[in-house]
């Protein structure tokens, strides 16, 4: 199914799948882009994640909270100085983690090309009011960047080079590297884009944000996803304490479109990209440039799949990752 989508839904894939934290299937799939600047895929290629960054930096938020830094339920107006006296003052991090701060999904990034993002993501209007309900977030992850920097004392890029020390994932890749990654849209703006973050308000944010920016390979995306899925089973890939490990991948508020963990997205119905076979335990989370994973407790098996389908348009990509997901549950027999 893979082979046969590449070159019309995207250029270049890359998919992982993992049982019992064992690899079991690794392949990559095409080219970096479709013209005569090619370049091949490889297992190990980094993608521009988009979404995805928000799995990485919830786990680095976690993280401070099981070393005592940040509290879940704690106002964060201790570190967050401009919410004081205003509605956002009652936000917690477990409402970021859980997408119902009330914050604003996000903004036209027309209307911020001469602002500064930070600024008007911790100052736009509420739309709900805090812990009232589910809104995804990409304002709230900006604050949750920010909230890292601000109680780590140091740069989130450095806040996710300390507790992910891959070769392979980070913020702005170097020159040298970019001709090597997937690109993706040709935006009218930029041009096509590739190496650089697509998400427009990342790169406003000089691509470093706590909602998109991460480029990453699909082993960085397993291992990161094994850490929970190992939790559930007991296995030592766990690097946070258990109980907050396991508490992330369990519903911590509920919609009916996806319900939420804390940064992970949890399975609600057949109609969500994990497809029909994955369980209703199953958590993960998807990208806008064409990446996605899920991991299914009940059968102890993870699917990365990275794509740049935005090259050839902003079509839904979610047929192909339930395809995808369908196909795994199928050929493992599970």
């Amino acid at each position: 199914m893979l082979r046969e989508a590449t070159g019309s839904l995207f250029t270049g894939a890359v998919a992982r799948v993992e049982v019992g934290g064992e690899l079991r299937f690794e392949r990559a799939y095409g080219v970096t882009r479709a013209d005569g600047a090619a370049r091949p895929v490889y297992v190990d290629t980094r993608f521009d994640v988009a979404s995805l960054t928000k799995l990485f930096v919830s786990d680095t938020a976690l993280a401070f909270v099981a070393k005592g830094a940040i509290d879940l339920d704690e106002p964060l107006t201790r570190w967050i100085d401009e919410w004081r006296s205003t509605d956002h003052a009652p936000i917690t991090l477990r409402m970021l983690l859980a997408h119902t701060s009330g914050m604003n999904s996000g903004a036209d990034y027309r209307t911020l090309r001469n602002r500064n993002v930070e600024r008007f993501a911790l100052s736009r209007a509420l739309v709900a009011k805090p812990g009232e309900r589910v809104i995804y977030s990409d304002l709230g992850m900006i604050a949750l960047g920010v909230l890292l920097a601000r109680a780590g004392g140091y740069a989130l890029s450095h806040a996710i080079a300390r507790r992910f020390p891959s070769t392979t994932i980070g913020y702005l890749p170097t020159l040298g590297l970019r001709s090597g990654i997937p690109a993706t849209e040709d935006d009218g703006w930029r041009g096509r884009v590739q190496g650089i973050v697509h998400d427009e308000k990342a790169y406003l944010m000089h691509g470093v944000a706590g909602h998109a920016g991460l480029f990453a390979s699909a082993g960085d995306v397993a291992r990161l996803t094994e850490s929970y899925l190992g939790a559930v089973w007991g296995r030592p890939s766990v690097r946070l304490p258990r109980d907050l490990a396991l508490a992330a991948v369990r519903e911590q508020a509920d919609d009916p479109v996806l319900r939420r963990g804390w940064g992970w997205a949890l399975k609600t119905s057949d109609a969500n990209s994990c497809g029909t076979r994955f369980s209703q335990t199953s958590f993960g989370h998807t990208g806008f440039t064409g990446t996605c994973v899920w991991a299914d407790p009940e059968r102890d098996v993870q699917g990365v799949l990275l794509t740049n389908t935005l090259y050839f348009g902003r079509g839904d990509s979610r047929p192909l990752r339930a395809a995808f997901y369908d196909a795994v549950v199928e050929s493992l027999d599970l």
